[in-house]
Parts: structure tokens; sequence; C-alpha cells
């Protein structure tokens, strides 16, 4: 007897899914421990031994808090954009993507869309309204498809009235960007609020595939990567610098303290080196603050810098006005 196999049931696969989901987060904090311990494995097992798994749950959390609405908006865009432009339900709900459309509430929505608000930069904020209006028009269309106000109100009406009130408010930063020759700064302002225009409707049937499952696919195959890269730059152990006797003579140590017991702190300096030092060798010690990374973009709206979100230009930040020597390699003593 020939002929193709059956394909699994999607409960199967979704059960694959959800077991593979709890194992990516486990697999970006061994690659951070490996990362810190510059791909040296007995390194690698002492930072196991003595860095709090609390401490990396919390580093996971805050570094990749922007991830989670951006997976739901997504998600919930393209499975609405495939539900509208299918004729046949049946058919269009065999997509995983139109089933996580179906079964995501509106609560989930709302709740993503403000914390990808206060969350996300002012420059991926256009993006974010984007993905806010084409999911309103794509709903009109699934819950009220023969009520033509509801239809021109959601899917005509408030993309218009968005993209309007988006680009005025974005016009002194688009400018600015102008002015700066920073082209994806200027798409980034600009594109997102005329694309929604356009993205809260069906599609041709014969585009509704292309136009949802091969950007959910490439965006599957890119986010791991990102989501990789901003977690293995997160600090997980507080910067220290040490004033220590060697040989009669004080030097600093800067690096990041693994443990303090009663005999010895062990640090791990910057070329990836572990240190024990006496305890009675330690003058004193300071923490240190990261090293602020330049920003990529100088551009501003309204004196919002692009590159900040509403939480780090609303919430109070600890500015460091003198730095510490002895963060800077030197001792507070010279002499």
């Amino acid at each position: 007897m020939t002929g193709r196999a059956p394909a699994p049931p999607r409960r199967v696969q979704q059960n694959w899914l959800f077991a593979l989901l709890p194992a990516f987060p486990l697999v970006l904090l061994v690659l951070r421990l490996w990362y810190l311990s510059q791909q040296d494995l007995p390194t690698m097992l002492l930072l196991v031994q003595y860095v709090s798994p609390l401490g990396m749950i919390s580093a996971l959390f805050i570094t990749l808090l922007w991830a989670a609405p951006a997976a739901v908006l997504v998600l919930r865009s393209l499975g609405g954009l495939l539900l509208v432009s299918h004729r046949d339900q049946a058919q269009a709900t065999r997509s995983l993507l139109a089933v996580i459309a179906l079964r995501t509430p509106d609560w989930v929505v709302v709740l993503a869309a403000v914390l990808g608000g206060i969350t996300w930069q002012l420059r991926f904020l256009p993006v974010l309204i984007m993905l806010l209006v084409s999911i309103m028009g794509l709903t009109g269309w699934q819950r009220h498809p023969d009520d033509r106000l509801v239809l021109r109100i959601v899917a005509v009406g408030v993309p218009i009235a968005a993209a309007v009130v988006v680009l005025l408010w974005m016009l002194p930063g688009i400018a600015d960007a102008i002015r700066r020759g920073e082209v994806g700064t200027t798409l980034l302002l600009t594109m997102p609020p005329l694309l929604a225009t356009g993205l809260t409707g069906p599609v041709p049937v014969r585009f509704a595939r292309l136009a949802t499952h091969w950007p959910a696919a490439i965006a599957a195959l890119i986010a791991p990567f990102v989501v990789g890269v901003v977690f293995l730059r997160a600090p997980i152990l507080p910067t220290s610098a040490l004033e220590v006797t060697d040989g009669g003579s004080v030097d600093v140590l800067r690096g990041q303290v693994i443990t303090v017991n009663d005999m010895d702190t062990t640090v791990l300096d910057r070329s990836g080196r572990v240190h024990f030092v006496r305890n009675d060798d330690v003058h004193n010690r300071t923490i240190c603050p990261e090293t602020a990374q330049a920003p990529a973009s100088a551009v501003e709206v309204r004196g919002w810098p692009v590159e900040d979100s509403v939480l780090e230009w609303v919430a109070p930040t600890r500015r460091v006005m003198n730095v510490d020597p002895r963060c800077l390699g030197r001792p507070l003593n010279p002499g």
C-alpha cells in the first residue's frame, strides 16, 4: 500500500513546541556563563557553583522584557490577517498562526501593548502603533464582516488618523534624522504609520500564506539569535575594583566578584582569569558602574532620544558624575 504518510495532529505538534519553549531560557543562561568564562570549562563550572540563579533570571527578565509584547502582537497580527483572508475558516484554522490569533484574548493584546509602550525604544513605537492598528482592523473584519460602518472606522479611519498623529508628532525627529543622514532611523519613524493603512484588511487568498507564514518563519529564525546576542551582553555579576597588596606595592584588581568567604575573594578579571585574593591583602573595595555604550543615534524627538524607552526616560537614573579612580585601575593613594 502506497501513499503519503498522514501529518501528525496539531495537538502533537503543539506539545513538541510547548516542551521546547522552557528549554530556550535555560540554553540562554548556560550560554551566558559560557560566554562570561570565555569558553573555559573549569571557569564556567566555578561560575555555575556560585552565580545566583535568581540573579541570572532577573538579568534575563530585565534584558528581554521587550521580547514578550513583540511576540504576542506579531503573532496576533499575522494570524488575524490569515483568518480574514481565507474564505474557509476551517481551512484557515489548520494553521498554528490562525489558532494563536483565535485563542489570544483581547486583554493579552492590551497588556502586551502597554508593556511594549513602556519598554520599547522611541524609534520602535511607530512599529507598535502599526501592529495595534493592524490588529484593530483585522479584529473588526473577524467580528463584524458585514457592518460597513464599523469597517470604515476601524479599518480606514483609525489607521489614517493614527498615521497623521504619529507623523506630526515625529516630524521634528524625522527632520533631524534626515539632516544627520540616518536612513534607518528615518525609515523607522516614517514607514510603519504609512504601512499600517494597508494592513487592516484581507489580502488575496493566493497571497495569504506568503504574507503570513513567511514573515513568521523568518522572525522565528532570527529572533533566537537577536535575543541571544542581547542577553550575552547583559551583566550578571557586579563589577568591582579592589585595592590589593602585591609584593609590598598596592595594585588595583578590577573584575567581577564571584564570591567572598572567610579566607579569600574570588574575582574574574576582564581577560577571563580567575583570581583568589586573600582577604588580609584587600585594603578596600568599591563597586563600579557599568560602562555606558555610546548611542548609535543622536536623533531626538521633542527632547526624547530615539534610543530611550518611556521607562528609561521617565524613571530616575543614577548618574555618575565623578568616576572612582579605582574603577580606572588607579589606587586611591598611589604613594
